[in-house]
């Protein structure tokens, strides 16, 4: 016997002017006025998570309705991707358009859960923009890519305030996408799309042919 198709649900599109009016379309910088450019997106069904041009980001909690601003210490550059991850605890990592990864760990109101805004950084391994950020779904590592080809592993504890980064692959043309699960890396780049067995250091490509 066929089983019966699950109903359609129609949605209206429409823009979400509450968020976008709660972020400025210019800041003051001395004497200077600044356009502010929205630059990187994520979402999931906690959070709507903007980077900016000013490097800031703009993190908008859907239950509450609320918008909180988070920041890099010192220059204000470009924020190039934002990943968000609901897990025990809710983060968002952060990269920038000269190579700055960060991770906010955020408070939580519900028993257990973190109280203290706390921050991550992925140590000066990265020079170039950060192009893809990638979580596992427990939150203790963290991958990053960027468009100079470099792939960075992050290992985060939570409890101890500990994040330890190295370099674990090297492509010769941008990354363009990462993606995480069971112990398997997917990279995509501007050449080719590959495997990587990060236990056992190996690599897989998809398909034999190089990107045009």
């Amino acid at each position: 016997m066929a089983s019966v198709a699950s109903p359609v649900i129609f949605k209206e599109f429409c823009p979400l002017y509450y968020l976008l009016n709660a972020i400025p379309t210019k800041v003051q910088k001395g004497f200077r006025s600044i356009v502010v450019y929205l630059t990187a997106l994520d979402t999931n069904g906690d959070y709507i998570a903007v980077g900016s041009s000013i490097g800031m980001l703009y993190l908008y909690c859907r239950h509450l309705n609320q918008m909180k601003k988070y920041n890099f210490e010192g220059k204000c550059e470009s924020i190039t991707f934002v990943k968000l991850l609901s897990c025990f605890d809710d983060l968002v990592a952060v990269g920038t358009a000269s190579g700055r990864v960060a991770v906010f760990q955020l408070v939580s109101s519900l028993p257990g859960r973190n109280k203290q805004l706390r921050r991550f950084d992925v140590a000066g391994i990265h020079k170039s923009s950060i192009t893809a950020l990638a979580w596992s779904p427990n939150g203790m590592k963290l991958f990053s890519g960027d468009d100079k080809g470099k792939i960075v592993y992050s290992a985060l504890d939570l409890d101890q305030g500990i994040c330890n980064s190295s370099l674990v692959l090297e492509e010769p043309s941008s990354i363009v996408q990462l993606d995480y699960n069971q112990k398997v890396l997917l990279v995509s780049t501007l050449q080719r799309t590959l495997l990587f067995y990060t236990e056992e250091k190996s690599v897989q490509q998809v398909g034999t042919q190089p990107r045009k």
